[in-house]
């Protein structure tokens, strides 16, 4: 495999409005434009990064860097940001001034899939197969848009991770719905306040809460800053606030209907989805391509384990990929 280090990657990053909600893509590969469908030029694949909570694309920067270049610089490999996830460069509100609202709420859990969903539809040729690599919450997601919209050419999904059933139940849950439910109102004022100071001094909070990491990816402090934002950080604590209370029951049947198509990665000790959660999911597919992680990476592997992840999951899919 190439490391992403070995040879400059063609990265494009954009800031797009989506269902009226600022929207954050960063783009590996020279494929800017997937959207022509007469084009002969396009490939036959994407790779789409659906990720957790907090939504910022520039978590993933390394690991699809890594990704694109594991899959030896074939395919395009994207990654979204959730609706309002992401600081909008000067000029560009959160929010779109229209009169038209696309969502009612954009913001919140069924929104983001809706999001998603409306990304592909205007981004991307129907024509293109889907690779799916999802993360946390966007497991969740991914799930809903294979449900919602069966015409999707999904090759494979692989949901890293899965928070996709009792995420209040789990130890990190109960720990944290009393805050994301009831008092997270109380968080936006030191947020307002912390957001005036310079962006020397946020880098330096960003590195001194992640001081107990070995080793930790620098794209990763400096997309932490975006969260000394107040609208920013108020999307991302609704977002989970709705998580604790609409993510209950595992959609068996969804997975049961697209179980060839999905890879399920699991933590040994992920606090938000629990390793009984890995077993009785087993238990209940035992046909399915369901893997407990061995390498004891956290389950916000996106801060020091993107290429270790990305490396695995080309491994994955290369019986896939020599198939097309």
């Amino acid at each position: 495999m190439k490391l992403a280090s070995e040879e400059p990657v063609p990265l494009h990053e954009e800031f797009i409005y989506c269902c009226g909600a600022a929207t954050h893509v960063l783009k590996c590969g020279p494929w800017k434009d997937l959207s022509k469908d007469d084009s002969k030029n396009l490939p036959r694949l994407l790779f789409m990064i659906i990720p957790g909570n907090p939504g910022l694309a520039g978590y993933y920067r390394t690991f699809i860097q890594a990704l694109y270049c594991g899959l030896n610089q074939q395919y395009p490999v994207w990654v979204v940001s959730h609706a309002g996830h992401c600081k909008p460069p000067s000029g560009m509100e959160m929010v779109e001034d229209t009169d038209i609202k696309e969502l009612e709420d954009v913001f919140g859990l069924n929104g983001q899939v809706e999001h998603k969903l409306n990304f592909l539809k205007k981004n991307v040729s129907k024509d293109i197969k889907l690779v799916l690599i999802a993360h946390s919450i966007g497991c969740y997601i991914t799930l809903e848009m294979m449900k919602r919209a069966s015409e999707l050419q999904v090759l494979r999904s692989v949901l890293l991770f899965p928070t996709i059933e009792r995420i209040a139940q789990s130890p990190q849950g109960k720990l944290m719905t009393p805050l994301l439910c009831k008092l997270r109102y109380i968080l936006y004022m030191p947020v307002y306040l912390l957001s005036f100071l310079p962006e020397g001094v946020k880098a330096s909070l960003v590195r001194f809460a992640l001081r107990g990491m070995k080793t930790c990816d620098e794209s990763s402090i400096t997309t932490s800053v975006n969260l000394f934002s107040v609208d920013c950080i108020a999307n991302i604590l609704y977002m989970a606030s709705q998580e604790m209370m609409k993510v209950v029951e595992r959609d068996s049947t969804t997975i049961k209907q697209n179980l060839k198509k999905l890879i399920f990665y699991y933590g040994t000790g992920d606090s938000w989805c629990p390793q009984h959660y890995y077993d009785e999911i087993k238990m209940d597919f035992p046909d399915g391509d369901i893997r407990l992680c061995e390498k004891g990476l956290r389950h916000a592997f996106v801060l020091d384990a993107s290429k270790e992840m990305a490396a695995m999951i080309t491994d994955w899919l290369q019986d896939d990929l020599t198939k097309l």
